[in-house]
Parts: structure tokens; C-alpha cells; sequence
């Protein structure tokens, strides 16, 4: 009798089964015919490591975090800015101050941190807590680097704290003088020289707001306890098994009809690590989603013209160009690859559109025939970038032009590349093969990542394979790896970022005008010119641009896919 008194008085009740277990969600009718309730179930690859934004660095950590916390500034479905925390800022004319002017009203997560279990108002104060915290050595922060050269005061903080610590003692420096409180609804960043995408640092994951007080109550367990303003609340997280999320039932932000956000009641991450343990997951129904599709089942699932083949018509297919390269470098200082006539030689030498069909069985989003920046960067025209075709008339030319006819006489060339799964093999494979008709010989080195890494970063690899994907969405981010200045003067030191060691002074006077311009046409006119310049030296073999594909069961709603896979549940809802 008490299930059908239940069944008669509540809208519709919604059982999701998993593992033997049981969670019931009610669901709900609300305005603009959307639904509300239901626990979504996403898996990720990967294990997180974090829940603490000074010490998030990888993808999976920020795919939960992003639903717990919020930032000032994040990025819409296209990758352009849009408030959050921050209803509005402006950049002052000289690009060294930021004003940010924060939202009234928005609280904190209830959580035993504070006195009475209920979460307080957020105010610029937090902003400037939290900012500080990626500055802070004692914070464990690993996002020093990108404001320790541009916020005023953040060297000298994160210095003096450091030695503090190992002469055990207080720190002369209390704050980062370039984070300002001026009130309790505006916080500034000042600059030390103008950086143009400085606004985008605010949208990475190391800029959400945290509260003081579950930071101290939490103290070396806050990875684990996270707290901030979000629309979900952290409910328990068991490594390699499940992380479990609640709906925030105070959260601040409202859709166009008037509902309360979030619309579901929760979200369920699992950990599955096989990549076809989760697709058979998802078809049985034990996921909401499935996030990239297996290489030997790519055929099967996605037809040539990139639909979903009958067999898998009944769930949704979402793909969008990525904003990720892929690439070969030279070690341009080294004594194989110093002749930019042998580079140019190797980029006309490979068929990319024969990589994408038969290699990648089309899982790419296009062959990278322009440069390195990817066609998913906002507002970026790759059109404008003239790069390489296959022409393998022109690639004997260079190779003749360059000493070496028909290959005559060329060095040994070995193609370095890291274990990570057969594609990595089979594009080199197909690669070895179409060097061969300019008379190049190639060998294989494979690899285990880090020690790929390692060889990479010192120049101790002369050709190796590798791959660049967008932290934020400024080509910035793409063309800082060939500016010179980011290649030591001792050629013994590692050179992470630069690891091409490509260095060309037009090259970096362009790059510097870009960076220090807080214009958009104006900073990308200059990174236009730049990227001609590195694309015509070659210190790089562009290979493809990547895509990302994603499944989705048919009831799911609201639910984007973009070019970063940034994972957002804010508007998410179940149709059922």
C-alpha cells in the first residue's frame, strides 16, 4: 500500500540501476517544458587527482570541479567570455588593470566550515583569497606559473613565502599587492606590462572561488572537501570507483524562464579506464554518456559522412572540431634538421587527407594544411595561414635545393614517438612510408611517456611526435611554442615549451606586439603575421586537427559539447 500511495502523489518517479544499486530522483514538470530531477551518470577515463583549485591541472579534476565551484569569468559554448561570478569588467586603456564587478547576493554551499552550517555571501574578499592561493607555495599551487611574470606583486610573494618557510619563519609579505579589493563587490588584478590574453587565466580551473573558512577547517584535506558556490555539492568520492554530487538547492543563477539551475538532482562520475568497457556501458544503459569512440569500433559506429550508423541511430551523436593539434617537431638547433629547405621538404612530403581516411578511419577533424592554431579557435581565420599541401614534386626539389637528391647522403632519421596506443604507430607507420618516396629512410623509437617527454624537453630527440591542445582559447596558447625567448641560452637546459628550440627575431617582435595588445583585431592581425613566418621555417611537421565525439542516450538535454571539452551540467536535463 505504501508504494501506491507514493505512486499517486508524486509527479513521476525516476529508478537509475547500476552496479545492483538504487537511486530515486523525482521528477518534475518545470516552466518552458523542461524537466527537473534524475542523477546523470558520466564516466571519465581517468582517475582526478584534486578538488582543490590551486592544485587542479588535468582535465578529469576540472570536469568535477567546474560543477562544485564557480569562476569570475567562464566561456560559453563557443568559447567566448560570459559572466559569472562576475556580472561585468572592463581592461583599462593602458591593459594593466582589470576591474571586475561581482554579483550581490551569490552564497557559499552550506557546510560545517561556517558557524552555523549555512553558507555566507561571497564578496571580493574571497575573490582575492582565492587568487592569492595560486600564488601561494603553502597552497600546494601548480598555477604560479601563469601569473608569476604579469601580476604585480606575485613574484616577490611566492618568493618570500617559500623562504620563509624554509628558514621556518613568518613572511615579510602578507599579500599580492596587484590583487585589489576596492570594495565588497569589485576586485581588480593589476598588471605588471599589458598581456593581452591575461582575461582568459581568469576562465582556468586554478581561478575558482573558494571559501576561507572550509580551506582552514579542511587544512591538507581540502583536495577532498571542496566547498565553493556551484550548482552541485560535493557528496562523496571514492578513488577509482565513484564520485557523487548533489544538487545545490541555494544556487544563484536562474534560466531564461525563471527556474532555479541546476534542473537535475545529481550526477554520478564512474572510472571505468577501458575505453570499451565504457562504450558497452553506455549501450546497456549504464551511462548517460559516452565521450570518444573506440578506434576498432570507429567504422561500425560513425558512417563516412559522420552520422551514426543504424545500429547505434537511437542515441545522439555530438562532434565539434577540437582545439587540439597534431604535430611532428624538428629540433631545429640539431645538425639533421637545421636546414628549413629539408623541413619544408617533410611537410609537402605526407598526404594528410590519406592519414585522416585510412589511418585515422576519419576519426580527425581535418588535415592541418595552414599552421599550428586550430580551426576551433574563436574568431581565428587558419584561412589567412598558407601552410602545405601534398606535393611531392615540390618536397624532391627542396630535398635537391637542400644537398640531398632523391635522399642521397641524408643522415639516419629516427621518428621518436611515445607507446599510447596503436594510432600513434599507425599514423607514424603511414608517415614512414610516404617519406620513403623522397628517398628517406626512417626508424621508430617507441617509448613510455614520460621518458618521451623527458628526451623531448631536453633536445635529445631530433624528429618526435607530438601534440598540443588549448588551455584557454587565445592563439597565444598555440604560438607561444615557437617563441625564442622560451628557449634557454645554456642548450643543455630543458626547453618545455619551446621544445623545437625554433628561434626567429621577426618572429618573436610580432609575437610581443600581439601579447602586450588587449585589442582582439588588433592582437590576432599580429598573430597572423607571426604564424606565416614560423609556418614558412617549418619547425614543425603539422599533421591534423583533431575532433571530439561524444554519445549521448536520447533523453539527455541541454547538454553541449565544445571545442575544450569543458563539462558543464548547469542546464542539463532529462527528458523522462
Amino acid at each position: 500500500m505504501k508504494f501506491i500511495y507514493l505512486y499517486l502523489i508524486l509527479p513521476f518517479i525516476l529508478i537509475i540501476s547500476g552496479c545492483g544499486k538504487k537511486e530515486v530522483s523525482v521528477m518534475t514538470d518545470l516552466k518552458g517544458g523542461i524537466k527537473g530531477g534524475g542523477i546523470y551518470r558520466i564516466n571519465e577515463l581517468e582517475n582526478i587527482r584534486s578538488l582543490d583549485p590551486a592544485g587542479i591541472s588535468d582535465v578529469v579534476s576540472s570536469h568535477v570541479a567546474h560543477q562544485i565551484y564557480d569562476l569570475l569569468i567562464d566561456l560559453d559554448d563557443s568559447l567566448h567570455l560570459k559572466p559569472m561570478l562576475a556580472k561585468s569588467w572592463e581592461i583599462s586603456d593602458d591593459g594593466l588593470l582589470y576591474t571586475f564587478h561581482l554579483r550581490n547576493g551569490v552564497k557559499f554551499q552550506d557546510n560545517p566550515c561556517f558557524p552555523d552550517g549555512k553558507g555566507r555571501e561571497f564578496n571580493a574578499g574571497d575573490a582575492k583569497y582565492s587568487f592569492e592561493r595560486i600564488c601561494d607555495p603553502r597552497a600546494g599551487t601548480l598555477g604560479y606559473d601563469y601569473y608569476k611574470n604579469y601580476v604585480e606583486g606575485a613574484k616577490e610573494f611566492y618568493e618570500e613565502v617559500s623562504l620563509a618557510r624554509k628558514e621556518s619563519r613568518e613572511s615579510e609579505i602578507k599579500e599580492v599587492t596587484g590583487f585589489i579589493v576596492k570594495d565588497d563587490s569589485t576586485f581588480q588584478i593589476k598588471l605588471k606590462s599589458p598581456f593581452g590574453p591575461f582575461i582568459y587565466y581568469t576562465t582556468l580551473g586554478y581561478g575558482y572561488i573558494v571559501a576561507r573558512e572550509a580551506v582552514e577547517k579542511y587544512a591538507k584535506d581540502y583536495f577532498q572537501n571542496p566547498v565553493g558556490t556551484g550548482p552541485f555539492l560535493f557528496i562523496d568520492w571514492k578513488p577509482d570507483l565513484e564520485l557523487n554530487l548533489k544538487r545545490n538547492p541555494n544556487y544563484w543563477d536562474k534560466d531564461i524562464h525563471g527556474n532555479q539551475l541546476p534542473y537535475i538532482e545529481g550526477v554520478k562520475f564512474k572510472f571505468i579506464k577501458e575505453l570499451s568497457q565504457q562504450m558497452l556501458e553506455f549501450r546497456n544503459g549504464n551511462l548517460d554518456e559516452c565521450y570518444r569512440i573506440p578506434n576498432e569500433s570507429f567504422k561500425e559506429i560513425i558512417t563516412p559522412e559522420k552520422t551514426l550508423s543504424t545500429e547505434y541511430s537511437g542515441f545522439v551523436l555530438q562532434r565539434v572540431p577540437s582545439m587540439g593539434s597534431a604535430y611532428y617537431g624538428f629540433l631545429t638547433t640539431g645538425k639533421i634538421f637545421n636546414n628549413v629547405k629539408v623541413r619544408q621538404a617533410f611537410n609537402y612530403s605526407i598526404d594528410r587527407e590519406k592519414i585522416l581516411k585510412f589511418v585515422l578511419n576519419g576519426q580527425g577533424y581535418m588535415g592541418a594544411f595552414h599552421g599550428l592554431v586550430p580551426p576551433a579557435m574563436p574568431d581565428y581565420d587558419i584561412n589567412r595561414i598558407k601552410g602545405y599541401d601534398f606535393n611531392l614534386e615540390k618536397a624532391r626539389q627542396l630535398m635537391t635545393e637542400a644537398g640531398y637528391p632523391d635522399g642521397k647522403g641524408f643522415p639516419e632519421t629516427v621518428l621518436q614517438i611515445n607507446s599510447g596506443g596503436d594510432r600513434n604507430i599507425q599514423i607514424a607507420e603511414s608517415i614512414q612510408n610516404m617519406l620513403k618516396e623522397i628517398g628517406i629512410s626512417m626508424k621508430l623509437n617507441i617509448m613510455q611517456f614520460a621518458q618521451h617527454l623527458d628526451n623531448v624537453d631536453a633536445g635529445r630527440a631530433d624528429f618526435y611526435r607530438a601534440g598540443w591542445v588549448a588551455d584557454y582559447p587565445d592563439p597565444e596558447n598555440f604560438l607561444n611554442l615557437f617563441y625564442g625567448k622560451n628557449v634557454p641560452k645554456d642548450p643543455k637546459q630543458i626547453s618545455p615549451i619551446n621544445s623545437t628550440r625554433f628561434q626567429n627575431a621577426e618572429f618573436d617582435a610580432l609575437f610581443e606586439k600581439a601579447i602586450s595588445n588587449s585589442d582582439l583585431k588588433t592582437r590576432y592581425d599580429y598573430y597572423y603575421q607571426a604564424e606565416q613566418i614560423a609556418v614558412n621555417e617549418a619547425p614543425m611537421m603539422f599533421i591534423y586537427y583533431d575532433e571530439h565525439y561524444r554519445l549521448l542516450q536520447p533523453y539527455v538535454k541541454g547538454y553541449f559539447l565544445d571545442p575544450m571539452h569543458r563539462v558543464n551540467f548547469r542546464n542539463l536535463w532529462l527528458n523522462k
